[in-house]
């Protein structure tokens, strides 16, 4: 499970800054919208015709991705600003 994202970015004058968002603190903090969360994805699932049988494989599918989010890096260069997000 991921345990750091650290997002760098460019400003257009040249400084650079960084943020570290430490991920188990922001899940505890948001845990209670997981709930709604969930309750979105069994009526998603339910919009897009997959049973409630599916539903438990499509949400365990999701947090799959999620869990495998660890390493990932993702960079974007606009001009003369640029970010960069590095999960850890």
């Amino acid at each position: 499970m991921p345990q750091l994202v650290t997002a760098r970015y460019r400003r257009a004058d040249g400084r650079v800054r960084r943020l570290y968002v430490p991920v188990v603190p922001v899940l505890l903090v948001l845990a209670p919208l997981l709930l709604l969360a969930v309750v979105g994805g069994l009526i998603a699932c339910r919009v897009f015709g997959i049973g409630l049988r599916g539903a438990p494989g499509a949400l365990l599918g999701v947090g799959r991705v999620l869990w495998a989010l660890s390493g990932a890096r993702f960079e974007m260069v606009q001009g003369r600003t640029a970010v960069q997000i590095k999960v850890s």
